[in-house]
């Protein structure tokens, strides 16, 4: 089983920031792995595409998501806000059975992004979105930039962070 799951929500700076995440996951005791979402073979989420049947990758995604305690996500800021792959799994995942929250009820993440545009209002939009499904998300976010790359030590702070909400 992974105790952490680090989902990149793209398959540049945010999975080489996602794969440092793992690393300092493995270096606190934790079992870690990276899923890259662009790797995902799911369609653009729309009702046409939902009305046509579930995707096959769907299932295997949503037990690997379900099989991982706690999640940290990795995403570009697209426009300002989420990106495309990440809203399109999301909602795939949030029309899956009855409770469109259950796969995020309670669920621990961590947030961070490695972005050109700055960041922050992904953050918020990111944050808000997980929080109305009911996941439970860290306090401390990691944003950063070709110009503020990534410290080790926040990185491995906010795996600790992360590990702590989820003993809580």
């Amino acid at each position: 089983m992974t105790d952490l799951l680090v989902i990149a929500a793209s398959n540049g700076k945010n999975l080489l920031l996602a794969e440092r995440f793992a690393a300092a996951g493995r270096a606190q005791g934790f079992s870690s792995e990276v899923l890259d979402l662009t790797a995902v073979a799911l369609p653009l989420f729309t009702p046409r595409a939902m009305a046509a049947g579930t995707p096959a990758a769907l299932a295997e995604l949503q037990a690997q998501l379900s099989a991982a305690p706690r999640w940290l996500i990795c995403a570009p800021e697209y426009n300002g806000s989420i990106p495309p792959v990440l809203t399109s799994a999301i909602a795939w995942l949030s029309v899956q059975g009855d409770d469109f929250r259950a796969l995020f009820n309670s669920r621990p993440i961590a947030i961070a992004s490695h972005s050109g545009g700055g960041g922050h209002t992904l953050m918020v939009a990111l944050r808000l979105q997980l929080a109305h499904l009911g996941a439970h998300v860290v306090g401390r976010q990691l944003v950063s930039s070709a110009a503020h790359p990534a410290k080790d030590e926040s990185i491995a702070d906010l795996v600790l962070r992360l590990s702590q909400l989820a003993a809580l």
